[in-house]
């Protein structure tokens, strides 16, 4: 007590220590140092920032959005101008006829010619996407198209020479989707997916409203051949960009902070669909399933119906209602911008109403938005047969595209559901049969104008293959990545999609269980290979 009085009153916490042993040297009797001034912090932040963050964490936090968002907003340009250099023949195609004095047949011939290159290009887009990597494949398809698109007027002199670039553009533009797909799968986790792929499906319809408000003024203004080199251009300018502010994936970017290449990784080991996308099935053995075949027929006469409207509404427009897109440019687009409202919409219905609220299986969920997206136009075209009024006859293909675009939550999304780490190769597929009406209904639409001059005609026959395309998807899909007990099935969890065991699979989907030898033994657990789906927007 004694010793304790007579210590100072002021540096109480002295007092608290405990006693220093009589083997221990002295403590020292200075000061406590200085706080640390303002440029000692600078230097050691300086340091430990040279020692313990990595460089791809220190370029990540200059980033003023997650990298993925940026990966998705540029895709989703690429699709509005994949779209554009679509719709520009739709429209220039009225003006070149008359300067070329082409028939309805040839005017048809002209704008299926694009899809002769689009269908050669499906299925190995998906290869070499998977192989080589999305980012390149979708550069390449821009570069190729855009370049195409620029030098259509100086093909247009001779029909064989436009016939040859358009089937080129077909060519570029045939590798889009699968690259996007590709991409999609390696950029965004599952949480993300349904939005991110409604965004950029939507740019689609976003590219024909741009392009026919900006067709009419530009042929107006400064001739037909004014909207190819314009829109050309523009892809060069996106590829400039693309090249300098994306990266090829997520684990090799020098963008992306650690934080955010964790939360994409961590959703791929979650899904079981981490790591490389090797091995991937053969064309057989895609072939060889039901629910892929649910798949290719719904692409097949989803799009009849979309590709005849694409190529020919300017046209239904122009001769038949009497419209001038140069004056009522704002009506001609109202389908297209109908049908870009209706694809977001499409997936908030199928996350948040179908799955969250009444908490419906995949399966059932692609089901009922195909039906709806097939049996909504169908129910539209009808009604545009029926009527002679202009305003009721755009106001129902508005309608028929915007309940078409359902689609995108149906048959569009359930490539993702089979085979995430092949999505792009399974969708070369399916688009390699959705090309086919791009060529033969294209063209025999242009047939049928000339030989009978009724569109009811036309719009009957999409009719029938939207209602064939409702009974096949309603029986045949599956949305849970896995198919008959019986054959090999195809399983979203571990491995993926490999050759097979015992080298004699070689090519087909991997099975639920065990391959030993030549057979296959073992058994799933209940719902193995199931793929998560997209629940949160």
């Amino acid at each position: 007590s004694r010793r304790l009085n007579a210590l100072p009153s002021r540096p109480r916490r002295a007092a608290a220590r405990p006693r220093a042993s009589p083997c221990a040297p002295a403590a020292s009797s200075s000061e406590p140092p200085p706080p640390p001034s303002s440029a000692d912090i600078v230097q050691t932040k300086a340091e430990v920032s040279n020692t313990e963050v990595s460089n791809t964490e220190v370029v990540a936090t200059k980033e003023a959005m997650p990298h993925r968002f940026r990966v998705v907003f540029l895709v989703f340009i690429s699709f509005i101008i994949c779209s554009m250099d679509r719709i520009n023949l739709s429209v220039a195609i009225l003006p070149m006829s008359q300067e070329f004095n082409w028939p309805a047949s040839i005017s048809g011939l002209v704008q299926s010619s694009f899809f002769w290159g689009y269908v050669l290009t499906q299925i190995p887009g998906g290869y070499i996407a998977a192989r080589f990597g999305a980012k390149r494949v979708l550069s390449f398809g821009v570069v190729a198209w855009s370049l195409m698109t620029f030098v259509t007027p100086m093909a247009a002199g001779s029909l064989p020479g436009l016939l040859l670039a358009r089937a080129l553009l077909g060519i570029g533009e045939g590798v889009a989707m699968p690259a996007m797909n590709q991409i999609i799968s390696q950029w965004v986790p599952d949480s993300e997916r349904a939005r991110s792929l409604s965004l950029i499906y939507s740019g689609m319809s976003m590219g024909s409203v741009v392009g026919l408000l900006m067709c009419p003024w530009l042929i107006t203004g400064f001739g037909w051949q004014s909207v190819f080199y314009v829109f050309g251009a523009l892809g060069f300018a996106w590829y400039a960009f693309w090249q300098g502010a994306v990266d090829e994936s997520p684990e090799t970017s020098t963008r992306t902070s650690q934080a955010e290449k964790d939360l994409i990784l961590d959703s791929k080991r979650a899904a079981g669909v981490d790591g490389a996308a090797e091995n991937a099935p053969s064309l057989r053995a895609i072939l060889s399933e039901p629910a892929m075949w649910a798949i290719n027929v719904a692409h097949f006469c989803n799009t009849w119906g979309y590709f005849v409207l694409l190529t020919w509404l300017p046209t239904y427009f122009n001769t038949e209602l009497g419209f001038k897109l140069s004056s009522s440019a704002a009506l001609a687009v109202l389908p297209w911008l109908t049908m870009f409202v209706s694809t977001n919409i499409g997936g908030f219905i199928a996350d948040k109403v179908l799955r969250a609220r009444y908490n419906l299986p995949t399966t059932s969920i692609r089901k009922i938005m195909q039906t709806m997206g097939f049996l909504g136009p169908a129910f539209f075209l009808f009604l545009v047969t029926t009527t002679h009024t202009p305003a009721l006859a755009v106001l129902y293909t508005a309608l028929a595209l915007g309940t078409g675009s359902f689609s995108q939550s149906g048959v569009y999304s359930n490539h993702q559901d089979l085979a995430p780490r092949h999505a792009g190769l399974l969708l070369g597929v399916s688009n390699t049969f959705a090309a086919v009406p791009g060529i033969v209904g294209v063209a025999l639409t242009g047939f049928i104008l000339d030989a009978t001059g009724s569109w009811n005609v036309v719009f009957g026959i999409a009719i029938g293959f939207y209602l064939l395309g409702t009974v096949v998807y309603n029986l045949l899909a599956s949305g849970d990545g896995s198919f008959d007990d019986e054959a090999p099935r195809l399983r979203l969890g571990g491995g993926g999609v490999v050759g097979g065991g015992g080298g004699g699979g070689g090519g087909r989907f991997e099975a639920v269980g065990e391959r030993a030898g030549d057979g296959l033994v073992g058994a799933a657990e209940e719902g193995a290979g199931k793929f998560p789906d997209v629940v949160d927007w």
